[in-house]
């Protein structure tokens, strides 16, 4: 029996353009985690490496792979300090962002355990 993705039960990269979109809205109202991005390209550019990365995490395309390598995610994030407080504002965007799109409940479930603890992983500062 083929056992589908997340990626596919979530709606493919649709979703997970939709789900970064809303993500990246709440980001750029939020000083705290704007001070990461030096300026509005970053954000873009952010934006772009995130929703392929989060495609092809959860099954999809390996795009992500073929334009970056291997994804690295805490050497990529440690020039920038990330402490608690930038910790849970990316995680509260990333909800809010989750909430908006209301994925089935049995996607919901693995996308909140992995940001969860994604947003921890990354953070290198108390």
């Amino acid at each position: 029996m083929e056992q589908v993705t997340v990626f596919e039960a979530a709606g493919g990269m649709p979703f997970f353009e939709a789900l970064v979109d809303r993500f990246y809205e709440g980001v750029a109202s939020d000083p705290v985690l704007l001070r990461l991005y030096p300026t509005p390209d970053d954000l873009a550019d952010a934006r772009h490496r995130l929703t392929l990365f989060l495609g092809q995490y959860w099954g999809g395309p390996s795009t992500y792979s073929e334009e970056r390598g291997h994804p690295r995610l805490r050497m990529r994030h440690a020039p920038f300090a990330i402490g608690p407080e930038e910790r849970d504002r990316w995680l509260a965007h990333m909800q809010a962002a989750l909430d908006a799109l209301a994925p089935e409940p049995e996607v919901r479930a693995k996308l909140d355990e992995y940001f969860g603890f994604a947003a921890e992983s990354m953070r290198n500062r108390d």
